[in-house]
């Protein structure tokens, strides 16, 4: 990325990281009153100074009365300026947080719901670990600068015009002595800060691979450990921390060159008005008074202070906008699954579940599902049996429109789905996975999954109905035990009745989806499962990643995928006269010793 491509990026980044300051407009013109006056009241201390210096103590042609008079007016004046313009200061320092604060929840918000409105193929390509930066440490680095930053920054800027204002009315032709250190030192700024640009980039993208890899790493811990993977894992997540580690003292080196350069633009400025000043008084010229000369060095050092906070804060503006530049491209990330402009209303959500020639590819023209068609009639229970990679659990996917087919289409009651609101067709589904979630919090909040309208009474009779009550009255705080997001405490058969008494607690009214529920638990559990999957079904429009004999021989309907096509249907007993690939796939499930 080219120097006008990045200053382009930071210009649009931070218009629209300001965007989000607009609702607290009000707020923000009140702030700036705040600074305005603050301004001018502390930078007219050293005019207090120049006054007390040049007609209080040096003016020797009034009487020593007047003098101690108008020296106790001025410093009477001066506690009061200073005593207000802190207030002022505070003030606008707890208006800068909360107005911080405000911004940075908004921003952290409107970050969370975009991923919450990404579909699934977003989170398949994208690694965890580099999601929870941009939600977690990347706002933790625009917080800075937003909360301190943005009013901050303009609080210093108006700092820096009221010093410049009262040095030119003071003394003009002092205050260009001053003047002509600036341009050096902000060129040395301005350098320091492409560098920290490109150290901050750096910064975030080795933090984002670091994150990602330790996630993994974590999540795969049994297999690492298995496999005696440690060594390699190690030298892998060194290597990551390495590159973080040059990043960060690419930043700290370049960052440590800010207050070495302002500090010694002050002392040129200082040692200059001084000089300058003091030449001129030895000489006894009129130019300047001593009054003026020790107002203008007060003003060198608040002059220097806030372009210092200045420098700071533009430090902080790179790392802000580095992170920024992550955050804006999630939040520009364009959004594949979206609800129609008009939708069709959800009592239409229900009748038979069709696919109409459906062609489906989660990579470009890899067709997973190709041609396929089917029809589910109300309360039917469709099993689909294939090989691995058959596209069995593809199917169920297109359904709840976690992804679109790219052609054809998948109807119910003739609708295309894609006419319905997600949140409206996906309230009418239930899912049991193969693989149960179970979230942090307790029992009762795993079954109801939060909803206000389900009751104890409700989470109990669901629980009941799956099987479930029993062993969750045996936990030490019945539905009230606390639950880690591993469910630790619980066997895989009591994760996946738990999961059960979820689906059922919701009520889904048109189609229950269950893809290898009952893969993987022992003979006893397998039990359980089986009733409360009878008992899910019942009434229910039913699609079973079937890995059962049970299931297969009890569906109304068998669908017989491979290699993403349906290769035959019927039921059980016709498939086994004359489709010889299902009366292969059932005999090696017969055999199977999961079954």
């Amino acid at each position: 990325m080219d120097k006008q491509k990045k200053t382009s990026f930071d210009t649009g980044a931070a218009k629209r990281l300001l965007a989000y300051a607009r609702p607290y407009t009000r707020w923000m013109v009140l702030a700036l009153v705040v600074i305005i006056a603050m301004s001018g009241l502390v930078n007219y201390l050293p005019v207090l100074i120049q006054k007390i210096t040049d007609t209080c103590l040096l003016n020797t042609s009034e009487t020593a009365n007047v003098r101690v008079s108008r020296l106790a007016h001025l410093s009477l004046l001066y506690i009061t300026f200073a005593l207000v313009g802190h207030i002022l200061r505070y003030g606008q320092g707890m208006l800068t947080v909360w107005l911080g604060q405000r911004i940075i929840y908004d921003l952290r918000m409107a970050v969370y719901k975009k991923a919450m409105r990404l579909h699934q193929g977003h989170f398949d390509r994208t690694p965890v670990g580099a999601l929870l930066t941009r939600v977690t440490s990347d706002i933790d680095r625009m917080q800075g600068f937003v909360t301190d930053g943005v009013v901050g920054t303009v609080a210093d800027v108006f700092m820096l015009i009221s010093i410049m204002i009262y040095m030119v009315v003071l003394h003009w032709q002092v205050a260009l002595v001053l003047f002509t250190v600036l341009p050096v030192m902000f060129a040395a700024l301005h350098m320091i800060n492409r560098k920290l640009r490109h150290a901050n980039r750096l910064i975030r993208e080795r933090q984002s691979a670091i994150n990602a890899l330790l996630q993994e790493d974590i999540v795969g811990m049994t297999t690492i450990q298995l496999f005696n993977r440690q060594t390699t894992a190690c030298g892998e997540f060194r290597e990551r921390n390495t590159h973080l580690r040059s990043a960060y003292f690419e930043e700290v080196r370049w960052f440590s060159l800010y207050f070495p350069v302002i500090e010694a633009g002050q002392a040129v400025a200082f040692i200059l008005i001084l000089g300058a000043g003091g030449w001129l008084l030895l000489n006894q010229s009129s130019v300047i008074s001593l009054g003026v000369l020790v107002a203008f060095l007060t003003y060198i050092r608040d002059f220097f202070r806030p372009l210092g906070s200045l420098s700071d804060k533009a430090g902080m503006f790179q790392t802000a906008m580095a992170s920024a530049e992550r955050i804006f491209a999630l939040l520009d990330t364009p959004e594949a699954i979206k609800d129609p402009r008009q939708s069709l209303p959800p009592n239409q959500i229900t009748g038979p579940i069709a696919f109409d020639h459906v062609w489906f590819a989660y990579d470009k023209e890899n067709w997973v599902i190709k041609d396929l068609s089917f029809q589910v009639e109300p309360g039917q229970i469709i099993a689909v049996v294939g090989a691995t990679g058959a596209g069995k659990s593809t199917i169920i996917n297109l359904i709840g429109r976690f992804y679109d087919v790219q052609q054809g289409a998948v109807t119910i009651n003739g609708h295309d789905i894609r006419q319905f609101r997600k949140a409206h067709l996906r309230s009418r589904l239930g899912y049991v996975f193969q693989d149960p979630f179970v979230f942090a919090g307790t029992v009762a909040d795993n079954i109801s999954l939060l909803n206000p309208d389900l009751t104890r009474d409700d989470l109990i009779s669901a629980a009941t109905t799956v099987n479930a009550h029993t062993f969750i009255q045996d936990m030490p705080n019945g539905y009230d035990t606390v639950l880690n997001e591993r469910g630790d405490g619980l066997s895989f058969g009591q994760k996946q009745l738990l999961c059960m008494a979820r689906t059922l607690a919701q009520d889904p009214e048109l189609l229950f989806v269950m893809d290898e529920a009952t893969a993987s638990v022992d003979t006893a559990t397998e039990v359980l499962i089986q009733d409360a999957l009878n008992k899910l079904m019942h009434n229910r429009t039913s699609i079973v990643i079937a890995h059962r004999l049970s299931t297969i021989r009890h569906a109304n309907q068998i669908l017989v995928m491979r290699h993403g096509q349906l290769l035959d249907s019927g039921t059980h007993d016709e498939l086994m006269r004359h489709s010889v690939y299902y009366k292969h796939l059932y005999e090696l499930l017969r055999h199977s010793p999961e079954v």
